[in-house]
């Protein structure tokens, strides 16, 4: 089933316009509301691209996961028919393995220490490495981060997880992070969660505190634990097939545009979880503030085993976290 949506949706997309008219319009997927701080960066992004061209080259933004969940607009992205997405590092994963390192628990020190990892070589690698399957990433969007909210028990020691059925994303990482803290970790898209946490599918789930708000989960969810085991940022993608058509000038008019949305999304991104977590107290939402170190010490043997398992991303973890003292 979800091969043949793949199917009428390139189909539809790649009937939509002309061949002279795909080359100057770029459609932009992704599964957010209008009010998310991400969006809103899209946007910025889409008017930079259009300034920048004048009016040459327009980027048509489709939020609400109107084309698709993430993992299927990625995957029209590798058939060229679809031009951009903005996907959770933690989907990519599925497709480029090295983005895993963002899954893992308390490898930034704060959101300096992120900042200096996304505008880094390294980060640019990593950003770079998904190509071999069609997928030219252009940039971060700082998505905070991840902390635990529960429908009843709220969260304040690791032992708190136990048994509970936490939704997860469809990424390894962040599975075997729930499992070493003994949760249950259960895959359940974005789009599907509001309902799932209703009728009780699952018990909880982790996420930052905008897109706690703006999905409106503190509805169900009363219990907000901020323990920030990670930070998983959102990544810009745009097809390989598509970017290597554009004319040296179309490249960076985008990649310029890429990079000056990254920078508005910081700012916008540090207003909305202030006002996020101003708002959820309104609302009645419990916040936990638990010791970390209970969580990190639970779960730093995760890190400990890819030592040997996979050297790596071993690697690529600790230069991360060396990042910290440049």
């Amino acid at each position: 089933m979800r091969s043949f949506f793949i199917f009428l949706t390139a189909i539809f997309l790649l009937t939509s316009c002309n061949q002279k008219e795909e080359a100057k319009s770029l459609k932009l997927s992704h599964g957010l509301s209008l009010d998310h701080p991400v969006h809103q960066a899209l946007v910025f992004f889409a008017e930079r691209v259009g300034e920048k061209s004048n009016g040459e080259l327009k980027v048509e933004v489709y939020p609400g996961g109107q084309l698709g969940s993430e993992r299927q607009s990625l995957e029209l992205l590798q058939l060229g028919g679809l031009a951009m997405t903005k996907v959770s590092s933690a989907v990519m994963e599925n497709f480029s393995p090295k983005l895993s390192v963002f899954g893992y628990p308390y490898i930034f020190k704060d959101r300096e220490h992120r900042y200096k990892l996304y505008d880094s070589e390294l980060g640019n690698e990593l950003l770079l490495d998904g190509e071999q399957y069609w997928l030219r990433g252009l940039t971060y969007f700082d998505a905070g981060s991840r902390s635990f909210y529960t429908t009843d028990t709220p969260i304040e020691t690791p032992s708190d997880l136990k048994g509970l059925k936490i939704r997860v994303m469809q990424s390894p990482t962040a599975i075997s992070l729930i499992k070493s803290l003994g949760g249950s970790p259960t895959p359940v898209s974005w789009g599907e969660l509001y309902t799932a946490l209703q009728q009780g599918v699952v018990e909880g789930a982790e996420n930052n505190l905008p897109s706690f708000y703006t999905s409106r989960h503190y509805e169900i969810c009363k219990n907000f634990s901020l323990d920030e085991h990670s930070a998983i940022p959102d990544i810009l993608v745009i097809s390989t097939l598509i970017y290597n058509k554009l004319s040296s000038e179309e490249k960076r008019w985008i990649q310029e545009a890429a990079q000056e949305a990254a920078i508005k999304q910081r700012e916008l991104w540090e207003i909305a979880e202030t006002e996020a977590l101003a708002a959820i107290k309104e609302e009645g939402v419990k916040i936990t503030y638990p010791n970390k170190e209970l969580f990190k010490e639970e779960s730093e043997h995760i890190i400990k085993d890819l030592k040997e398992k996979e050297p790596a991303l071993y690697t690529i973890i600790q230069e991360i976290k060396d990042l910290e003292n440049e």
